[in-house]
């Protein structure tokens, strides 16, 4: 059994016992959080969907840890100019566990 829910843009895959790293959440680790916009629930024959979320349906996790991503180079560079432009980004995540989705 499977979920796809949506949080901070992005659309994510959950399954029980699963950890993912999602757009950072201010909640501390050891806290439960709870994600009502479900958009799809794969039991084990059947799928739902919704249009566009599914009423009553949850996934609920618990926060892991909080964390920063590897390090991406960003390079700007124009030949014959002089101009070299260089940055750094890491994103920050929020760990969280799968415990139960709720339908």
């Amino acid at each position: 059994m499977y979920a796809i829910f949506e949080h901070g843009g992005h659309q994510y895959r959950a399954e029980a016992a699963a950890v993912l790293r999602l757009q950072r959440l201010s909640a501390q680790p050891g806290e439960t959080v709870t994600f009502d916009k479900v958009l799809a629930v794969r039991g084990e024959e059947e799928i739902e969907v919704g249009a566009p979320y599914l009423n009553g349906a949850q996934v609920v996790g618990t926060v892991v840890e909080h964390g920063r991503g590897p390090k991406l180079r960003i390079f700007k560079y124009k030949r014959k100019k002089h101009y070299k432009k260089q940055a750094g980004h890491r994103q920050d995540f929020t760990a969280i566990r799968v415990d139960e989705i709720v339908v």
